[in-house]
Parts: C-alpha cells; sequence; structure tokens
C-alpha cells in the first residue's frame, strides 16, 4: 500500500492561518522540517503520518490546548482549486458536493469524506481510510472547521450546522468549542460529523456552467492520474529506506519487494518521468543532508547508513551532488543554526 499523503496545499493554508492569527511558526517549522519549498510548491504532498508531529509541536509552541480549533478560525476559505471549481460549475451544492467527494484524494490519501441523507437532514463525515490512523484532535478540529467555512462560502453564508460530532474528549473546552462552531457539539462520538438541514442542497450556483463543469472534471481527473503515477515513486522510496542498511537496494530486489517484476518497475517509473538511479541517488543524498545537517553522526556511520559500501565512493557521490564534501556541508549547515540561534 502506498504512503499516504496530503496535499501542499494544507500546508500553505496552515501558513496563512499563522499569519492571519499573528503565530510565529518558525520553531514549529524546525521541529517539522517544513522549509519554504512546503509552503511554496503547488506540487508536493506530504506523509499523513507527520501530521502528528505538526499538530503536537503547534500545542507545545503557542501552550494551546485548543491549537487545531482556533487555527481553523484564521485559515483562509479553501479557495482557487479545482475542488471549488466542481462546486460551483455544478448546478446545486448537492451535485457539487458529490462530484467533489469523487475527487477527495486530490486534497489527501487519509481522510474518507462522505454525506447521508436521513429525511430532513444530512450528515458530512470526516474519517480516515485505514483503521491503523489515529485521530488526531487538533486535526480534525481545525478540518471540520475549514469543512464549515468552506461550505458557507459556497452558499453565500446560507450553510449553518445543527449539530457538529468529533471523535476526541474535549468536554473541558465544551463553551469554546460551541462558540468557535456556533453549534452544540458532542464529544466522544463515533464519527467527526456536521449535520446540517437538507434544504440546503438545492441551494443553486450563480456560476453554473455545463461546459465548465465538464472542463474541471477532465483537469480532476488529470490530476488523480498524475497522482496515481506518482504512487510507484512513493513506494519505491518506502522500500528503499527498509533496504539500505542491508547493502542490497537495486532494482530487482525493489521490485521484488513490490511483487511486480523489474521490468514493470522500470516502465512505470518512466511513465512517472523518473528512474530508478534517479530516486535512489536522491534518496541516498536527501538522507546524507539530514543525517550531516540534524546529527553527530560519524561519517563512517553516515556512509553506512546511507547504503554505501566504502567512504570514498561516499565521498565521490556527494561532492557531485552538493558540490561540497560531507565535512564542508556539515560545517555550513551548523554555522547556519549558530546565526539563527543567536537572532
Amino acid at each position: 500500500m502506498s504512503e499516504l499523503r496530503d496535499a501542499g496545499i494544507l500546508v500553505k493554508m496552515a501558513h496563512q492561518g499563522f499569519i492571519n492569527a499573528g503565530i510565529d511558526a518558525s520553531a514549529i517549522y524546525e521541529r517539522c522540517g517544513i522549509t519554504r519549498r512546503h509552503i511554496e510548491d503547488p506540487q508536493i504532498r506530504t506523509p499523513h503520518d507527520a501530521q502528528t508531529i505538526f499538530w503536537q509541536a503547534c500545542e507545545e509552541v503557542t501552550n494551546d490546548p485548543c491549537i487545531g480549533l482556533h487555527l481553523g478560525q484564521h485559515i483562509p476559505v479553501f479557495r482557487g482549486q479545482v475542488i471549488e471549481y466542481l462546486f460551483l460549475s455544478s448546478p446545486n451544492f448537492e451535485e457539487g458536493l458529490n462530484r467533489a467527494l469523487n475527487y477527495q484524494r486530490l486534497l489527501s490519501d487519509a481522510v474518507d469524506a462522505r454525506v447521508e441523507r436521513d429525511g430532513d437532514r444530512c450528515i458530512f463525515t470526516i474519517n480516515a481510510t485505514s483503521h491503523s490512523i489515529k485521530p488526531l484532535r487538533h486535526l480534525i478540529d481545525c478540518m471540520l472547521l475549514g469543512v464549515m467555512r468552506f461550505f458557507s462560502h459556497l452558499t453565500q453564508d446560507n450553510f449553518q450546522p445543527l449539530s457538529v460530532s468529533v471523535s476526541h474528549s474535549g468536554a473541558e473546552n465544551s463553551e469554546e468549542y460551541s462558540k468557535v462552531f456556533g453549534c452544540p457539539v458532542i464529544f466522544n462520538s463515533r464519527e467527526n460529523a456536521i449535520e446540517f438541514s437538507a434544504n440546503i442542497l438545492h441551494f443553486p450556483s450563480q456560476h453554473a456552467e455545463p461546459e465548465l463543469m465538464k472542463a474541471h472534471e477532465q483537469v480532476a481527473l488529470e490530476q488523480i492520474a498524475r497522482l496515481e503515477k506518482q504512487d510507484i515513486i512513493v513506494d519505491v522510496n518506502r522500500v528503499i529506506g527498509e533496504l539500505l542498511d542491508s547493502g542490497e537496494v537495486s532494482l530487482e530486489s525493489v521490485s521484488e519487494r513490490l511483487d511486480m517484476t523489474a521490468r514493470s518497475l522500470r516502465s512505470r517509473l518512466s511513465d512517472a518521468g523518473t528512474s530508478f538511479n534517479n530516486l535512489l541517488a536522491n534518496y541516498r543524498c536527501n538522507l546524507a543532508k539530514q543525517l550531516l545537517a540534524r546529527t553527530d553522526e560519524s561519517i563512517d556511520e553516515i556512509v553506512y547508513l546511507t547504503g554505501f559500501s566504502e567512504p570514498s565512493t561516499f565521498y565521490r557521490a556527494f561532492k557531485r551532488w552538493t558540490d561540497m564534501t560531507p565535512i564542508e556541508y556539515r560545517k555550513s549547515k551548523k554555522h547556519c543554526y549558530k546565526k539563527l540561534s543567536t537572532v
């Protein structure tokens, strides 16, 4: 199974939320390894596992036990993406919602959103795609609030929640939750959900246009296809990490782990615009740079951890990757961190 990942737009929105809330997030970013590229690159996708580290850092740095709830108030409304365009070009809110749910993977592999109608009310649920994913209180709060604000934007402020349910226990802050969500909040629920009146389903879109809707759906399909091609890159990187210290990293050993032939793996990587040798070199390079910059591991140990058999081979490869020796690179990074700590 491919590693579950989230769209980079979510990092960018959180960054804007910090700015809007007047929060200096530099300490949070440093703990999580978030760089300018994570904030600015629209194509990047981040491991969903990193959410745990991110939200833990958010709570510790801000000393706010409800940081997900409060950051959600400041994150900008989700706009300018194909999912919004699918909503707006559909005839009404119901059709836009059902259409957008078909492409929710564009936002995250780890979240499964659904809507069910029960008489005169609807329940919109947001749950994990896998039972192995531990629900994160702050992420749940932020997502639910983000969805409500997005729905309000799409319906010209006519969307009103009847209640919100969360799977975590936050009853000690129940008044704050009710104030922020603007409705009763049910804690320790089986699902994370927003209950709302079914009347809003018929709310018409002022931008409904059949031809635009088809064009937007085609764009969404192309983006999903691109993600599916990238899945193999994620899988290969995962297996490289598992095999690296064994010294048995090759196209054949990786393809065997992925239960496919070496020829098939080579072809799929080519379709994704890369090759096995490029992925292996990039993985080793990034791992070496992280170990040199963030640890005090000896060079000999880093040689072993990056899967090289000889230090001389590692030195030549690192010089080719960075135009610096490993020692020069480590010194440059230590110098940068020292300067930052004195600012």
